[in-house]
């Protein structure tokens, strides 16, 4: 994991604590929801999913990344036009 503060904060630590302490309520609730319902070949990948929203939440920027993303506006390539150049199902 890459400790490297993001616009001067701290990361969030990749724990089940910390990902809930950095959502918004809202979102808590079903990231709480979520890792509840996780098994043990799921709860992995339930938590980094969470542990990059929250990283997201965090910044100051967020909120502008994540309006970009919706909007088809954000720099890069999507990562389903990537798969279908590649070929992938």
């Amino acid at each position: 994991m890459n400790t490297t503060p993001v616009h001067g904060r701290q990361p969030v630590a990749r724990t089940q604590g910390a990902v809930a302490a950095a959502l918004p309520p809202a979102q808590r609730k079903e990231f709480h929801r979520e890792m509840d319902e996780a098994d043990e070949e799921t709860i992995d990948g339930v938590l980094r999913r969470w542990w990059l929203r929250a990283q997201l939440y965090r910044d100051p920027e967020g909120d502008r990344i994540q309006t970009a993303v919706r909007s088809g506006t954000a720099p890069g390539t999507p990562a389903s036009t990537v798969l279908r150049r590649l070929g992938a199902p």
